[in-house]
């Protein structure tokens, strides 16, 4: 016999579950006091024994039952049994069902805790995502507020912007206010090229053009860009936008695309 056979057999043989043939071979190893065999058959009683002691359990009523009617069904008489190995007479019963019975309730325990950690962890993730949506909500909301507050100050600018020569088509609208930021919408501009984007430049009597973002448009030539207060600038003269490298550069190099004078 294999020590894998043998390992298998002193489990069952521990928890009551060995019948016929099985149970005969282990038993036969027990009574002639096989040195492995008896390691095993320890082990894995002490090995219930721990386990009844960190999960104690309560069996049902009808469990009592069915044992007292097994005790009650066993017949008088027992062989002895070599010292370290369990007796086959009336206490043999008792241990097998409780056995049986304690190995039951953990493995039930730890299928319950199996399916709790799993469905507690599908939960976490589905509140992490909802947290993630409504937090993208709260900002979507934020942003329109703030898109509206400007609407109906009377403070704010209406500049249209005209497409140039190298986008006739093109055309925009910013909305501006100088404490809030502003709003620019675009349509017919064309999908710029690799490496290039637009940007929209304020420009503000005789000071340098101040970059107010960089953006690309859809496959339908339309855009929009949210634009920020500028730092030092009040009202603005001009908005125009240019074709620049990747990224924005930090004064106008490209060409002329948009412009439109407040």
């Amino acid at each position: 016999m294999t020590p894998d056979e043998l390992s298998e057999l002193a489990a069952g043989y521990a928890l009551g579950a060995l019948e016929g043939d099985a149970r005969a071979r282990f038993e036969a190893l027990v009574r002639a006091r096989d040195a492995e065999a008896l390691r095993a058959l320890r082990q894995y009683e002490e090995s219930l024994a721990r386990l009844a002691a960190e999960h104690p359990e309560t069996p049902p009523a009808s469990v009592k039952a069915a044992l007292l009617a097994r005790i009650a069904a066993t017949p008088r008489g027992a062989a002895s049994m070599p010292d370290g190995a369990i007796s086959m007479t009336r206490p043999r019963p008792r241990r097998s069902v409780w056995t049986v019975v304690l190995a039951g309730a953990l493995a039930a325990g730890i299928a319950a805790i199996a399916v709790g950690l799993t469905v507690s962890a599908r939960y976490e993730r589905r509140l992490e995502a909802l947290g993630q949506e409504a937090a993208e909500l709260r900002t979507q909301v934020q942003r329109e507020q703030s898109l509206l507050a400007i609407l109906r100050d009377p403070a704010t600018q209406m500049v249209a912007l005209s497409g140039q020569a190298t986008s006739p088509e093109a055309r925009a609208r910013m909305l501006w206010h100088e404490k809030a930021g502003g709003l620019l919408v675009a349509a017919g501009l064309p999908p710029a090229p690799a490496g290039k984007a637009y940007q929209l430049w304020a420009i503000a009597g005789t000071r340098p053009p101040v970059s107010a973002g960089v953006f690309a448009v859809d496959a339908q030539g339309a855009a929009s860009l949210r634009v920020p207060p500028l730092a030092g600038v009040a009202r603005v003269d001009v908005f125009a936008v240019t074709l620049e490298p990747a990224g924005g550069r930090p004064a106008p190099s490209g060409p002329m695309v948009l412009v439109g004078k407040s």
